[in-house]
């Protein structure tokens, strides 16, 4: 007899026992097995004590989604702590990391610390990071399903070097930014020392106004 099929086991049974342990939960679950023995000999039957023993079915190992990150070149990430649903025995995480020039190790276990992100590029890396949970319980280790999550690394922000501008009183002036960085958007801010050349003190974008020299 079985105190608890829900481990994939019948209620009752005869002979020796051969099935495929099912434990849904996020806790180990015990069964109760007590076995009968019968001698049968000329026709005759002679039952005998009982033994019980258990099955102890764990769970799946489990792991929670971690949140992706973008951070700037030369930031630091926020620490990554794993975390699971699953009590009662231990959970162990492995992970893969599929860049290690963002300045994270390519493999690792335990939780991932803060680190000083990399990219020295013109356009944002990313990372895809697989963590692998293992779960232990009564000496027994079960493995789980990963998680994927990623990691972006912009690059610093860059303007290529603007010309110097000689221009006449009264004259139109422009002057555009650029940048070699790609993958994502570059505004720029600037500050004027001399807002008396009819250019305003601050401003953003490009640059565009009639130059001012009255004297």
């Amino acid at each position: 007899t079985n105190s608890l099929p829900a481990i994939g086991l019948p209620a009752t049974g005869t002979g020796n026992i051969s099935f495929n342990a099912v434990n849904n939960g996020t806790a180990p679950i015990v069964a109760t097995i007590v076995v009968t023995p019968t001698f049968t000999n000329a026709g005759v039957s002679c039952s005998g004590p009982a033994k019980t023993y258990t099955i102890t079915v764990n769970p799946s190992a489990q792991v929670n989604q971690p949140t992706s990150q973008v951070v700037c070149n030369g930031d630091a990430t926020t620490a990554i702590s794993f975390t699971t649903n699953n009590t009662v025995g231990a959970t162990s995480y492995t992970w893969t990391n599929s860049n290690p020039a963002i300045g994270l190790l390519g493999t690792g276990t335990g939780n991932i610390a803060s680190f000083t992100a990399s990219n020295n590029g013109t356009s944002p890396v990313v990372a895809t990071i697989v963590v692998t949970p293992t779960f232990t319980n009564a000496g027994v280790t079960c493995p789980g399903s990963s998680k994927t999550f990623t990691i972006t690394v912009n690059p610093t922000a860059q303007v290529t070097q603007p010309a110097n501008v000689d221009v006449c009183n009264s004259q139109p002036t422009t002057v555009s930014y650029g940048t070699v960085n790609a993958g994502g958007t570059t505004v720029y801010t600037w500050t004027n020392s001399l807002p008396a050349i009819g250019l305003p003190a601050t401003g953003t974008g490009n640059i565009s106004f009639n130059a001012v020299n009255n004297g």
